[in-house]
């Protein structure tokens, strides 16, 4: 194999995007690495390599033993330790390394949004009285609704939530994004949702349900983004394929 070794952290619509822009070049080897979450995983252009690492030595012990030159953390806003263990791997092997992360979404007019830290913060602020809920924040937080089980939920996820939820009233919603807006703006209706829960992830795939809520007046208590120090960012895939050329250029000078 030759040419710059890329390991891309992904399970991201911006990480395939990327692979799928690097994965015509000859100058590059690149290997898309997906958590395995997903049970039915869309096709991806390059190589996958599917699974968990084993931490940050496990994946500096990765890096290392395949020759990874750059180390690009594409993954989801929200997937705080793998983003934490990829500092690690790539400070551990002194190699490049940098994050493709998609802006947050911003509050405009008509909005009606109460920001707080986390899901479980979220489910302790719908209160004491019953409110039919959506909680759009994928399947491994959804548990926390349990601490709230006077409301009504329904729970969108792409794979199905496990343990299903010991709150009495539960519905789940299997679907996989980019939503319409249309079809979201129906949803909010057919289930007469009160107020919906999501975490601020950015990107246009899943913004349909913010914008339809402010079309219907409906209040979202967003889940923000942690804010910790981690590898310098961009964010658009031009800017990615920018960084990559620059490092890909220096590595050849260097004769790495």
């Amino acid at each position: 194999m030759s040419g710059t070794r890329i390991l891309i952290l992904g399970g991201t619509t911006e990480a395939r995007r990327l692979a799928q822009a690097l994965a015509p070049r000859a100058d590059l080897d690149v290997i898309l690495s997906l958590a395995g979450r997903t049970v039915d995983p869309a096709p991806q252009p390059v190589p996958v390599r599917t699974g968990g690492f084993g931490g940050a030595e496990g994946l500096a012990r990765y890096l290392k033993d395949e020759g990874i030159d750059l180390l690009i953390d594409a993954t989801h806003p929200f997937a705080a330790r793998i983003s934490a263990n990829a500092v690690d791997a790539a400070g551990r092997n002194g190699i490049a390394a940098f994050a493709l992360r998609r802006p947050a979404w911003l509050p405009v007019e008509g909005d009606r949004w109460r920001s707080v830290r986390s899901v479980a913060e979220a489910v302790a602020a719908l209160g004491p009285s019953p409110l039919r809920v959506l909680l759009a924040i994928g399947r491994q937080e959804a548990h926390h609704a349990n601490a709230s089980p006077i409301h009504h939920y329904w729970v969108r996820s792409v794979d199905p939530v496990e343990p299903v939820l010991t709150a009495p009233s539960v519905a789940y919603i299997h679907a996989k994004g980019p939503f319409r807006l249309e079809d979201e703006l129906a949803m909010l209706r057919q289930y007469r949702i009160d107020i919906v829960i999501a975490k601020n992830s950015g990107g246009d795939a899943t913004y349909a349900k913010i914008e339809a809520a402010r079309q219907l007046g409906i209040e979202v208590i967003m889940v923000e983004r942690a804010h910790a120090a981690g590898l310098p960012a961009v964010e658009t895939i031009e800017a990615a394929l920018h960084r990559i050329d620059h490092l890909a250029s220096s590595l050849m000078k260097r004769g790495v």
